[in-house]
């Protein structure tokens, strides 16, 4: 009987089945990372209703006063000068990039630059913020880690360029060629960038005047904010 029974077993050619578990475990995985891009575009805030009023945006998104006061005390740029900035670069939109080129005029190609979200700002030089302030898990899309890089980069612009931390024309081209680019001039052949420039100076001297009518609304606004605890 034991040598009729293996001789069946061997006819029968049996094999051990694939283990399905890495194939869930990857599935499950990517799934994982589709939902939290979904949740986190879900929750990013729409873009404000009145751009041209900086009041307005605060009371809309008042949480935005607090993380600009926060860049504005860590690295010296005023808080109407970062929201000038922002409203330039992304008009307040979280995961904003730039379009795609096209090949043959018709098929989505590469993009531009690697700029991204609020701030605009590259790889290599959120990667210089991440690594010079220890925050390696600040994201593009995050409100409050795009104004501290842009007072970051700010206070770099002051530090190697010597600009004035309420110049926002200066600023705001250094912003965009780079330290070594505005050190060698380039911006001087761009008129086209000049002209943007001065409408973020425009801009940014209006956000000034606008703040400073209401900007003690933004103050000791929650409950347990009480003098002399205020912000």
């Amino acid at each position: 009987m034991t040598k009729r029974w293996g001789m069946e077993h061997r006819s029968l050619g049996f094999t051990t089945a694939p283990d399905p578990w890495p194939l869930i475990r990857t599935v499950s995985k990517a799934l994982s990372l589709v939902a939290l891009a979904v949740l986190l575009t879900a929750c990013a805030a729409t873009p404000p209703k009145q751009q041209d009023n900086l009041c307005q945006i605060f009371r809309q998104y008042p949480n935005w006063y607090d993380h600009t006061l926060d860049s504005q005390r860590r690295w010296g740029t005023p808080i109407w000068l970062q929201m000038a900035f922002v409203q330039q670069e992304s008009s307040f939109r979280a995961g904003v990039r730039p379009e795609r080129t096209r090949l043959l005029g018709f098929i989505p190609w590469r993009r531009p630059s690697s700029a991204k979200g609020y701030a605009q700002a590259q790889d290599p030089a959120w990667q210089d913020y991440m690594d010079a302030t220890n925050q390696m898990f600040a994201r593009r899309s995050s409100f409050s880690d795009a104004v501290d890089f842009i007072g970051w980069y700010n206070d770099v612009s002051h530090r190697r360029l010597s600009l004035r931390k309420d110049d926002a024309y200066n600023l705001y081209l250094a912003y965009h060629e780079g330290h070594g680019g505005y050190q060698r001039g380039s911006w001087q052949r761009k008129e086209t960038l000049q002209a943007i420039a001065r409408k973020v100076e425009r801009r940014a001297a209006q956000y000034q005047g606008q703040l400073q009518t209401c900007q003690q609304e933004f103050h000791c606004r929650r409950w347990y904010q009480v003098w002399p605890f205020c912000r």
